[in-house]
């Protein structure tokens, strides 16, 4: 008796399974900013690890209310940057915190709004905070 071993090419289950995997992580995801729990804006990432922009919130511009940075002042016009801004970058763990959190979390060191949308809805030091968009 022998075994004989039949290769199939690829099924169009496992095509289509393949490409929605690869079409569901490049999609545009986006977080709430606040300060001290005024909506100040929404921070998005177009492509992962690449392709950031930020803007108020139309009622926080016509505010008295801070900025969320000096870096960023309030302006209508989108904040654009191909590398996640300083500001936010800023508010990750360093070193070995972001290693054991990573680690934890099953993130890339390197996903860094990947890492803000796990940090987001905690209680961080200072008046910024990230927050996930809910579902209305």
């Amino acid at each position: 008796m022998y075994a004989e071993w039949i290769v199939f090419p690829i099924s169009f289950t496992t095509f289509a399974m393949e490409t929605r995997k690869r079409t569901t992580s490049m999609r545009i995801k986006q977080l709430d900013v606040y300060v001290n729990e005024h909506k100040a804006g929404v921070l998005t990432e177009k492509v992962p690890g690449r392709g950031y922009t930020f803007c108020y919130d139309d009622a926080y511009l016509a505010s008295g209310l801070p900025p969320i940075s000096v870096t960023m002042p309030k302006r209508n016009k989108s904040y654009e940057s191909e590398y996640l801004f300083p500001f936010f970058a800023n508010m990750l763990p360093e070193g070995t915190n972001r290693k054991v959190i990573c680690r934890n979390l099953r993130i890339d060191e390197r996903d860094f709004f990947g890492l803000l949308t796990a940090m987001a809805d905690k209680d961080v030091i200072g008046a910024v905070q990230v927050r996930k968009i809910k579902d209305d």
